[in-house]
């Protein structure tokens, strides 16, 4: 196989595994689910508490009024609470609420079992492979990380 067929078998199936863990794991939630440019927000603002809206909108390569609907509709389901900055009365500061801290806490363990249970029935080879794939795929994260960051997001 080409490079380029490898690279898009990969991107693919790289997209198709986050597809089929987030399938796999809706059902079991509590709540209604929470779509993926929310839950990105709520975990931006989950690590980094009293976030402006206008960082978060630099952070995640969003227009401002794209974040602006994003903590309505979050602030809405009782996930998100935006404070007036002390500092400029103009900007807003976000923090999620512990609702929103469990959701993620809870998505997140579900996720880890869930890989838990599929590492186990793979192959002594296959588990040995995607081991040592770790350190190949940081790489690969952080080089992602820079693009975006000096490309803005093209």
């Amino acid at each position: 196989m080409s490079d380029m067929g490898l690279v898009r078998e990969w991107g693919d199936l790289l997209t198709g595994v986050n597809r089929l863990v987030r399938r796999g794991l809706r059902g079991a939630q509590s709540g209604p689910p929470i779509p993926v440019a929310q839950a990105e927000l709520l975990r931006l603002v989950l690590m980094n508490p009293g976030i402006r809206v206008s960082a978060a909108a630099e952070e995640l390569r969003l227009a401002g009024n794209s974040v602006s609907t994003l903590v309505r509709q979050l602030t809405g389901l009782g996930l998100l609470v935006r404070e007036p900055d002390p500092r400029d009365a103009r900007a807003a500061l976000l923090r999620i609420t512990p609702a929103a801290a469990e959701r993620l806490r809870e998505w997140d363990d579900r996720r880890a079992a869930l890989y838990r249970e599929q590492w186990r029935r793979l192959s002594a080879e296959d588990r040995t492979a995607l081991a040592a794939s770790v350190p190949a795929l940081r790489r690969l994260a952080a080089q992602l990380q820079e693009h975006t960051r000096t490309h803005g997001g093209k």
